[in-house]
């Protein structure tokens, strides 16, 4: 099981404010192991997305260009102070992880 994401979500007048930090190594597939010299398999996230209340707002494809442990920052015009937020992602091996929050 993947490490949890870290996630918070605030109101800054009618616009949500949501910051989360996904845990995940994002190897390219061309690094190569320093003591063994073989080539570190690809491992990265490539599909993000968030809803609110079960209704999306994001929907974002990862690849090897993104950094290990990446951070994920986004606005949403509407939603109200104790409305959900969910963020998931999937990787390239088919490993998931969700994080939740209530917008405060």
């Amino acid at each position: 099981m993947a490490e949890p994401m870290r996630i918070r979500a605030t109101m800054a007048g009618d616009v949500a404010d949501v910051k989360v930090l996904m845990n995940h190594p994002m190897e390219t597939g061309l690094r190569k192991d320093a003591k063994t010299g073989q080539l570190v398999p690809a491992h990265f996230i490539q599909d993000v997305t968030a809803t609110i209340n079960g209704a999306a707002v994001l929907n974002a494809d990862f690849g090897t260009g993104i950094s290990k442990n990446p951070y994920l920052g986004f606005k949403v015009k509407g939603p109200k102070k104790g409305d959900k937020v969910v963020v998931n992602w999937v990787d390239n091996k088919g490993d998931k992880n969700s994080a939740e929050a209530t917008i405060g």
